[in-house]
């Protein structure tokens, strides 16, 4: 799964994720993207899923681009411990999502399969999501 090879500090606050993305928005490689219209994290595990099953939709055919990466520690105490002792230990890795990131991107394969493998991958998501396409804007679909 996905996650940086090293990092200055092992643990970072939570923090939170508000307002709409101003990079990362558009289209840049594919013909087919799908855009989160909601905000939150996604895990690698789920990145991993998504990945999974567009590539197993696509019958390995065509580029797949994943425009996003796990690079923020959760951390997560052991069960059954007693508050205090301090922070818990790293367990998962999270990508934080703001409204309107280009998720991931699709090219080289029909529109039916790309459009089936986008929508595939947005039920692995725990977010709103909106397949884009090149050339059409979201005012004619």
């Amino acid at each position: 799964m996905l996650q940086p090879e090293k990092t200055k500090y092992r643990k970072q606050q939570k923090g939170r994720v508000r307002g709409m993305t101003n990079r990362g928005c558009n289209l840049a490689f594919g013909d087919f993207g799908l855009q989160s219209i909601g905000h939150g994290w996604i895990t690698a595990r789920q990145i991993e899923a998504c990945r999974m099953a567009m590539t197993h939709a696509t019958k390995r055919g065509g580029k797949l681009w994943i425009r996003i990466f796990p690079d923020k520690p959760l951390t997560k105490k052991p069960t059954e411990t007693r508050m205090g002792r301090g922070k818990g230990a790293p367990e998962l890795w999270v990508a934080c999502i703001q409204r309107g990131r280009m998720l991931f991107e699709v090219k080289g394969v029909d529109r039916e399969i790309a459009l089936q493998s986008l929508r595939l991958a947005s039920h692995k998501l725990g977010m709103k999501t909106q397949i884009v396409e090149r050339g059409v804007s979201l005012e004619a679909r």
